[in-house]
């Protein structure tokens, strides 16, 4: 049993040198340096940091567009846009294969980051362009890929928490920056600063983030066909029933994040609607009101 491991460590590190040196001999297109982590770190930190600015306006434009069916229309954006994430995600991931992660990278970032200037210019063209930008909205699918391009297997669970990890600080930190802007400034600077801070990753992968997946790695370059299995988002729920451990531990992480997104996308809307919100502009505290 170790000596297999040994084996499957020594040809992980074999494809990844083979990867490096066509890399380095001009098989992609380069950024600055070689694809690294951290490279994907950075894209994800600046895309949900940009997003988590705007917790406070959203609410906001949210209730003054839908103000008699505000949890209902949360609820049917957010769920739009997650169904056609799931039914995009295996086609996006398998043409990243054929056409390389950098390109996927900057479509996913563009498209999801899209709706932030509309929030000021029309709501109604701002929630219709979140939901219809779950087609694209799959970042963190081209991330991961990007990630297993240049790790080897033993350092990929390692890899991916500092990703996840990275995802988490920027949606902890953001929403109580944007608050206290919104509060100061109002809401149309924070607006602001996130369309600035999307651009701003927007140029870093144009400019910095190197292609993970050099050319003569991918399956025949541009001409590659696309089978109906590796783009159908079913063919994953079917093999998962094929395995009973991962079956039980898929089973258990949906149960576990679905009350966690139902939370996540009305705590604060909850919050603002019972009277446990409140400064000046509005912007959400975790006080109640007194009296």
């Amino acid at each position: 049993m170790t000596g297999e491991k040994n084996k499957k460590k020594r040809l992980n590190r074999s494809v990844l040198l083979a990867k490096k040196i066509i890399i380095k001999d001009g098989g992609s297109p380069q950024g600055m340096g070689d694809p690294s982590v951290y490279h994907a770190v950075v894209v994800i930190f600046l895309e949900f940091f940009a997003w988590g600015l705007l917790t406070t306006p959203m609410l906001t434009v949210l209730h003054q567009t839908f103000p008699q069916h505000t949890f209902l229309m949360n609820g049917l954006i957010h769920g739009v846009k997650g169904i056609l994430s799931f039914l995009s995600a295996p086609l996006i991931g398998a043409l990243s294969d054929v056409w390389g992660r950098k390109s996927f990278l900057l479509l996913t970032v563009f498209f999801t980051c899209a709706p932030i200037p509309l929030m000021k210019i029309s709501p109604w063209w701002y929630f219709a362009v979140i939901s219809m930008s779950g087609v694209f909205a799959v970042t963190f699918s081209v991330i991961f890929a990007y990630v297993a391009d240049i790790t080897a297997e033993h350092e990929r669970s390692t890899a991916y928490g500092l990703v996840s990890a990275t995802f988490a600080a920027s949606l902890v930190t953001s929403p109580a920056i944007g608050a206290y802007l919104s509060e100061t400034y109002g809401d149309t600077l924070v607006v602001i600063l996130a369309t600035a801070i999307s651009l701003l990753d927007i140029i870093f992968i144009l400019v910095v983030v190197p292609e993970s997946l050099p050319e003569k790695m991918r399956p025949a370059s541009w001409g590659a066909p696309i089978s109906w299995e590796q783009a159908d988002p079913f063919a994953s729920l079917r093999k998962v029933g094929q395995d009973s451990t991962v079956l039980l531990i898929c089973i258990t992480v949906f149960l576990s994040y679905l009350p966690e997104a139902g939370q996540y996308s009305s705590f604060f809307l909850y919050l603002r609607q019972t009277g446990f919100c409140y400064s000046p502009k509005n912007t959400c505290a975790m006080v109640p009101v007194s009296g």
